[in-house]
């Protein structure tokens, strides 16, 4: 199951599971997963302490795994940068105008801005409510397949996350980054139908694989797709 706790200004995301075993065990995989194992019947508190206390060596484990992910060019938000959305590359048009406004048409995003510094924050804000409303839409297919397991994920939240594309919680949220929204829509059900699929089974065993690989056969080529466009 997914916890988290709060250190400092970041959040950490694990993935815990209980177990026969007398201590706790943290790793952090090459993929930027964290994975705490813990005894059975031990407190969440405690437990979330102890990982409090190796706080510092995660983000170190994280940052190290991190320098071998590709590195996506710093934006400047200007006229003539190529930006994703839903899978496709846009090129970015900036003007001036009497209003704050951003549309998309043709090949073009347009951010029209009373202030070119604006265009950042527009451009995300303007992301962010596109996540909102699609991944609603895209979700709602699946969330009525799933019900067939007799899960049904209580919320959709959107939230950005520095390390993953999605998570579920113990009371059936379920978040979603809003930079999945650069994604194509396959990439974007992947995510959806893995986070439906830990509200069955809880952690990454061979049933829960089974059951991601029964409701999205090539779910590893838009995994794999996901990563290589937006890692």
């Amino acid at each position: 199951m997914m916890e988290s706790i709060q250190f400092g200004s970041k959040e950490i995301l694990f993935d815990l599971e209980f177990s026969e075993r007398i201590s706790l065990g943290i790793s952090v995989t090459p993929e930027m997963k964290i994975l705490v194992k813990a005894p059975i019947g031990a407190p969440l508190e405690k437990i979330k302490e102890k990982i409090k206390k190796r706080a510092p060596w995660i983000i170190r484990q994280l940052s190290f795994f991190l320098s071998f992910y590709p590195k996506i060019p710093n934006r400047k938000y200007v006229s003539g940068e190529s930006h994703l959305y839903l899978g496709r590359q846009f090129q970015l048009k900036v003007s001036i105008g009497k209003r704050n406004e951003v549309k998309y048409k043709g090949r073009f995003i347009e951010v029209i801005t009373k202030d070119k510094i604006k265009a950042k924050e527009l451009l995300n804000q303007w992301y962010r409510e596109k996540a909102k409303s699609k991944f609603a839409e895209i979700a709602e297919p699946i969330i009525q397949r799933f019900k067939k397991y007799n899960v049904e994920p209580k919320q959709i939240y959107i939230q950005e996350m520095p390390t993953r594309w999605g998570s579920c919680t113990e009371k059936h949220k379920i978040i979603l980054n809003p930079e999945l929204i650069k994604a194509p829509k396959a990439c974007i059900e992947y995510v959806i139908i893995h986070e439906l699929c830990h509200l069955v089974h809880h952690n990454h065993t061979q049933k829960f694989i089974d059951l991601q690989t029964k409701e999205m056969k090539d779910w590893e080529k838009w995994k794999s797709k996901l990563e290589s466009i937006l890692a």
